[in-house]
């Protein structure tokens, strides 16, 4: 039997480990609910549909459209995806299966330094070297999709190779083996086993990696042009929720900030939307 002292000091440690545990639901709840308080009226006055599929944004005439930015925001997540998502794997698959030892401990902090890089310095690099590189060889200002979805490409590099690397080494070793000693090469043992085992780390890793394009801010701004419509190529400029958000509510009030947070409420209900989609397939993976 233990003393009752200690069991006393045992659960209040515990109730506060809880506390500190279920602190984390409350600002999301509180955000939450404040980003709602702000934002829901004015979709009573206006109109659900006036603002989400509205054309036009002009808060000081009474124009609240939002989907040419709702448009540009998914544009700029999937062009990020597809160059920083297989860039980001093949350099975790060469971690995991080729690099020596060596090579990962000089590698791997590398990865997580350039994780810490501000983004406003992603962001002054895109303007100094992306931008005229585009308005040379492509035409154009420069200042467009492609080069948002290039800056945005790289800063999701270390969230899609950290974990994807952990998720690779998580495969038993037993599956490697086997492969190899059914005659497969390393890439076909790599191709054919490993990744698809690691499937389900590898589009957590791809997630998270569009969380952090979806919402980011300051990088976008110096690069996309913020231009109100939706693109029609990959040199045009464009305008993501994030950034409308971030240039305006400075000097917005009345309507025109409530508007602005009916695009936060718009941006969190998409964000909420895409991981629960996510969490599915990741189950439905895990499961088999």
């Amino acid at each position: 039997m233990r003393p009752v002292k200690a069991v006393i000091k045992e659960r209040i440690i515990k109730q506060i480990l809880t506390a500190f545990a279920f602190s984390s639901l409350l600002f999301l709840f509180l955000i939450f609910a404040f980003i709602l308080i702000e934002g829901l009226p004015l979709f009573y006055k206006v109109g659900v549909q006036n603002i989400i599929f509205g054309m036009k944004w002009a808060p000081t005439r009474g124009f609240f459209g939002i989907f040419p930015m709702i448009v540009s925001s998914f544009l700029v997540t999937f062009g990020a995806l597809v160059i920083g998502g297989p860039l980001g794997l093949g350099c975790a698959v060469y971690l995991a299966e080729y690099a020596g030892r060596r090579q990962r401990t000089v590698l791997k902090p590398a990865l997580e330094l350039l994780a810490g890089i501000p983004s406003v310095v992603y962001g002054f690099l895109g303007v100094l070297y992306i931008v005229p590189f585009i308005r040379i060889f492509f035409g154009g200002s420069g200042f467009s999709l492609l080069a948002t979805s290039i800056v945005l490409g790289i800063m999701i590099l270390p969230t899609v190779i950290s974990i994807s690397y952990d998720a690779l080494m998580s495969v038993p070793r037993s599956y490697r083996e086997g492969a190899l000693a059914m005659g497969s090469t390393k890439w076909q043992a790599t191709w054919r086993v490993v990744i698809p085992a690691a499937k389900s780390g590898i589009l957590a890793s791809c997630i998270l990696g569009m969380g952090r394009a979806v919402g980011e801010t300051m990088a976008v701004i110096m690069v996309a042009g913020n231009a109100l419509k939706i693109p029609g190529g990959l040199l045009d400029p464009l305008r993501t929720l994030t950034s409308n958000i971030a240039l305006e509510l400075a000097y917005a009030n009345g309507d025109h900030r409530m508007g602005l947070f009916s695009t936060g409420v718009v941006l969190l209900s998409i964000i909420m939307v895409l991981n629960y989609f996510a969490n599915v397939v990741i189950k439905r993976n895990m499961s088999k």
